[in-house]
């Protein structure tokens, strides 16, 4: 069975940069190691147009188009929907978290995606979906 994974964009901003954490853990190792785990099972990495809109506040296109190229053979994109914006509004408003994050959460139940990430922020929205940091999933 094919298991389909959503990267949370602060874990492609790891792969990208490189980026270490406050311990000097490996945090760009560990994304990228998930994902070559994810090729070699051929899993499916998703995509949506909420992660590219926020990686496109850091990063150009054609940077972002270079991030996705080498795993583009699993890649599947997905468009969020009006009824997951309304609903991850109030999500947002009940919660006090970033209306980014409960529409990741939203957009990850709705769509049976394994939610990988670091934000604390996710940890309010475990009834909408479990998430899983990327060393917890290799």
């Amino acid at each position: 069975m094919i298991k389909k994974y959503y990267l949370d964009t602060p874990i492609w901003m790891d792969i990208y940069e490189d980026r270490k954490g406050f311990r000097d853990e490996p945090l760009g190792d560990f994304a990228l190691r998930l994902i070559s785990v994810i090729l070699t099972r051929k899993d499916t990495l998703v995509l949506s147009d909420l992660l590219i809109k926020e990686l496109e506040m850091n990063y150009s296109i054609d940077e972002i188009n270079g991030m996705v190229k080498p795993f583009e053979s699993i890649v599947e994109k997905i468009v969020t929907s009006k009824k997951q914006h309304d609903e991850s509004l109030k999500i947002s408003l009940a919660e006090n978290v970033p209306r980014g994050d409960a529409l990741h959460a939203v957009l990850a139940r709705d769509n049976g995606l394994i939610l990988v990430t670091r934000d604390n922020h996710f940890k309010k929205l475990r009834r909408i979906s479990n998430h899983y940091k990327p060393e917890e999933l290799i």
